[in-house]
């Protein structure tokens, strides 16, 4: 029997999130054959809406993984001309992953990783700069052992974190952002951590269903060389196919001078020596998605959790560029339910997880 929820998320992600459009080229990209249930609704949907063209493709990450183990240099530095080429005329991208194993990169050969992301950006760039896209999740027994769930208890968990009202949570953003353009300064104070930055000139950025789902944050960045301090981060966090615990940052004239996680430190900082910018940050963003509440191992739901803020070393967003340019852009993730301050200059804006500043009670959740 067919999940009617999957249908339903398919009609947030083409209606609301990418806004098809009839003439639209629409490119489907899946990591895992377990996604097939929403690719066929995508496809489905997007043909009722007036596509002219729906291409659909599956890539399958154990194959991905014998690429950067045994590619030669040579086979490093090919450029797909191709991809960047049909990309060109693409005005609609989904991005789905519904990977079975979340470690399937774990040995894989880093440096091959780091090489190929640098060769094939000028791709993502165009996707990202051009294309109406949206990434998500589909729910896999791999993602719900990584939870810590069972299958049905991670849909449970994902289709509410996904098929929100997304216009009325946009709404409550709104005053969210006006704080964050109004502020100079911010402070983060919780355990083991004392960070300070400015944001004086930088947008707030609304991040309300349209390019990720799960979606829910609203984030700016960090006047480039102003960030000052130490933080460590307490979700687990995974890149390049290896988990990261307790990540330790400490920061000097915005750079990281010092950074450290148990038992991984050399892993760590061969990331962050990726490119001059994978030193700085990007990105500071607060979550605000009221339906995701612990870590999942998943960025693209950790990064929302409700009382959460990540601070990314990495690329800078376009629609908040403070000048910082990587290969890289790790999202890092604080909870601060529980133990934490969040201040905008004077202001103390949220204490312990929760919102605690008058115009922006209305985004906690009723619990």
């Amino acid at each position: 029997m067919k999940d009617p929820r999957v249908r339903q998320f398919a009609e947030v992600l083409v209606n609301y999130s990418a806004r098809v459009q009839p003439g639209d080229v629409v490119l489907i990209s899946c990591a895992g054959l377990e996604g097939a249930p929403l690719v066929k609704e995508l496809y489905a949907l997007c043909l009722e809406k007036g596509a002219k063209y729906v291409e659909y493709e599956f890539s399958i990450p154990d194959i991905g993984r014998y690429f950067y183990n045994l590619a030669s240099a040579d086979q490093l530095a090919y450029f797909p001309q191709h991809k960047l080429d049909f990309m060109k005329q693409v005005d609609v991208y989904f991005g789905l992953s519904a990977a079975d194993n979340s470690m399937v990169m774990a040995k894989a050969n880093q440096k091959s990783m780091i090489a190929w992301s640098k060769v094939v950006r000028p791709i993502i760039d165009q996707r990202v700069k051009g294309t109406r896209w949206v990434v998500t999740r589909y729910p896999t027994h791999g993602a719900a052992q990584e939870a810590r769930m069972s299958l049905d208890e991670y849909e449970d968990y994902l289709f509410a974190a996904c098929c929100m009202d997304w216009e009325e949570e946009s709404k409550k953003q709104d005053a969210l952002k006006a704080c964050v353009d109004a502020a100079d300064r911010v402070r983060i104070k919780a355990s083991d951590t004392d960070l300070s930055f400015s944001i004086k000139g930088l947008p707030g950025i609304k991040c309300d269903g349209r390019l990720n789902i799960p979606d829910g944050e609203v984030f700016t960045a960090p006047v480039r060389d102003s960030v000052e301090g130490y933080i460590t981060y307490n979700c687990p966090t995974v890149y390049q196919g290896k988990e990261f615990n307790n990540i330790r940052l400490e920061f000097e004239k915005g750079r990281i001078v010092k950074a450290t996680s148990p038992g991984m430190d050399a892993e760590l900082n061969r990331i962050l020596d990726t490119d001059e910018g994978a030193r700085y940050v990007g990105e500071f963003a607060i979550g605000v998605n009221p339906n995701i509440r612990v870590p999942m191992r998943n960025i693209l739901f950790d990064e929302k959790i409700f009382g959460s803020i990540h601070f990314t070393p990495g690329q800078a967003y376009d629609e908040c560029d403070n000048g910082n340019r990587s290969a890289v852009h790790w999202d890092m993730v604080k909870i601060l339910a529980g133990d934490g301050e969040l201040w905008f200059d004077d202001i103390l804006i949220q204490k312990d997880g929760r919102f605690v500043h008058e115009p922006l009670l209305g985004l906690n959740p009723g619990d």
